[in-house]
């Protein structure tokens, strides 16, 4: 059968089904006709990427909508029961259109298959559903976010009873449970009345949003930092841009001693169209337009941002002319691990199985950073879950002690508290190490000018290009196969030495469609299809002598490749 044949029957079958109501339906009959359309709408089921299920959202199978959402709870109530006896599920949700309905949707079918479902009243950041996963003792957990994606797309990340985002064993399980869910008819619903009266439906308040306030609060390195005038002196800014980290993020900054917290009030409050900017993502400089006009009035030390669901956190900085700067994620992520293990080594902490974990598209100069102290650094596939994974099994031997877990892509977490990346956590550990700085007479940018001095100007680029549909599927996909069995010999007049191709599953990894070009002078790039975007992702990296030579090579490099990338696309 072909795709778009298979497309138009699955259209035929919401468009007839008793069980759709009639605003789905009458959203389907708008487009009727439309081949291209329906077949994007339903030529596949959302599958789980990096970050569990995320889409567009509108009627379709290929679309986040309460059926989805709906048969994905039933496939995943099924297995859990398969693995526990008296299973419970923590939820949470930020911002976006849609997330309380659908946190609910997934409650009611919980609740009506015997699981004791803990909701959030409100929205909460997503490190924090892996905290109170933890901290309740719960079986799994649940959260509705596309994270920094636009304002069309909403997301379903599923945990562990870990706290962590489930590993791909795990996630093949729920895949294979939800597939097994044939129709609508097999989805078990509750209303939420009866469902609270049974007490299968419970709210979450004030004791575990304080217990999550606290645990964040104690990973600070430096309790009586801010105690005296450095508390009132130095000047934050905090856009939550719109998104779940207002509340936790101002409530930790106040608890470890910053007084002078400014909140962009266009950013403060939940909008899920996130009307002040272009894309709701801290690792773009224009989502900071607001928020550096604020620093200038304040004259703030420093800015941050976090992204809906708070689970990535971006720092602008002021440079040596005196001009705000965005740091990327490689950046900040070096900051905080020369920041944390130099305040560990100086306290006498610093244990000697000490590990940095990063993933493999991050830059080499936080690891250099970290073996320079004498810690471990350990190497996953992108997404945070793989993180966690390692965390997990630190945790289980004790031979090695986690101390820093970052993505480039603005992914942060210190402490053992979660299992997910956290801008909360990340804001106080940047915050604070402005403070320390700021009381030697330095700036963060200045630290990182030392930095660059000491280990080599690292610098990286991040590129994506955009291919929707089915043809753009097919496009990425030809793309990678290109580069996989025709590999260039050399790349920008360097010697291309090693391929790293991770489909197979290379170097302890699970296998994921990754290919990494490492060159003779000490550069890389890497090719990655995004797991929760039509994009593919062209990753770059370079490390010079001077900041000079560093941009002058990164330049050549990403204008071959993406020469390339370009052509095929």
């Amino acid at each position: 059968m072909t795709q778009i044949k298979q497309a138009l029957e699955r259209f035929e079958s919401w468009i007839n089904d008793p069980l759709i109501d009639e605003a789905t339906k009458a959203e389907l009959n708008a487009i009727a006709g439309q081949e291209k359309e329906i077949e994007d709408r339903f030529y596949r089921e959302l599958e789980f990427g990096t970050g569990g299920l995320r889409g567009i959202m509108g009627a379709g199978t290929n679309r986040l909508n309460r059926y989805t959402v709906g048969k994905a709870t039933q496939g995943l109530a099924d297995w859990l029961l398969k693995r526990s006896d008296k299973p419970s599920v923590v939820i949470a949700h930020d911002s976006r259109n849609q997330s309380p309905e659908f946190s609910l949707e997934a409650a009611r079918v919980l609740a009506a298959n015997g699981i004791v479902t803990y909701l959030y009243k409100g929205l909460r950041p997503t490190p924090q559903l892996s905290f109170s996963v933890r901290h309740l003792g719960a079986t799994g957990g649940i959260v509705i976010t596309a994270s920094h994606n636009p304002p069309e797309y909403n997301g379903y990340k599923v945990y562990g009873s870990d706290g962590c985002q489930l590993i791909p064993a795990d996630a093949e399980q729920v895949i294979s449970a939800i597939g097994e869910v044939a129709g609508f008819d097999q989805i078990k619903r509750i209303t939420q009345s009866d469902a609270e009266a049974a007490g299968l439906i419970r709210w979450l308040g004030d004791e575990e949003d304080q217990a999550y306030i606290d645990i964040v609060a104690s990973q600070s390195l430096n309790s009586t930092l801010l105690k005296d005038e450095l508390g009132e002196s130095i000047s934050v800014v905090y856009t939550p841009l719109h998104g779940a980290g207002n509340m936790p993020v101002r409530e930790v900054l106040k608890a470890v001693g910053f007084k002078q917290v400014h909140i962009v009030a266009e950013q403060e409050q939940p909008d899920g169209y996130f009307s002040t900017v272009k894309s709701p993502n801290p690792e773009e400089r224009e989502a900071f337009t607001l928020a550096i006009e604020l620093g200038r009035e304040k004259n703030a030390d420093i800015i941050i941002g976090t992204d809906p669901d708070c689970d990535r956190m971006g720092a602008v900085v002021k440079n040596n002319e005196g001009e705000y700067v965005v740091l990327t994620g490689n950046q900040s992520g070096a900051l905080m691990v020369y920041y944390l293990l130099s305040q560990l080594k100086d306290q006498g902490r610093l244990p000697d199985n000490g590990v940095v974990v990063k993933t493999i598209v991050t830059s080499e100069m936080g690891a250099d950073i970290a073996k320079s102290f004498g810690a471990e650094v350990v190497n996953t596939l992108t997404g945070f879950k793989y993180i966690g994974e390692k965390m997990n099994q630190y945790e289980k031997s004790g031979k090695q002690a986690f101390l820093f877990g970052y993505e480039e892509s603005y992914g942060y977490l210190t402490g053992t508290y979660a299992r997910d990346k956290d801008a909360v956590v990340a804001s106080l550990l940047i915050c604070e190490a402005a403070a320390y700085y700021k009381k030697q007479g330095k700036t963060l940018y200045d630290v990182l000018l030392e930095l660059y001095s000491k280990y080599g100007t690292y610098l990286e680029k991040l590129e994506s290009r955009t291919l929707k549909g089915v043809d753009g599927v097919q496009k990425i996909g030809a793309i990678m196969e290109d580069w996989r069995v025709s590999a260039p010999a050399e790349v920008a007049g360097v010697k291309v030495e090693q391929v790293l191709d991770y489909l197979p599953g290379i170097n302890g990894l699970p296998p994921e469609n990754v290919l990494k070009f490492l060159l003779a002078d000490g550069s890389w790039f890497c090719l990655r299809p995004s797991g929760t975007e039509p994009k593919i992702k062209v990753y770059f990296a370079v490390c010079g002598k001077s900041p000079e030579e560093a941009s002058a090579s990164l330049d050549k490099l990403v204008k071959q490749v993406m020469q390339k990338v370009d052509f095929q696309a």
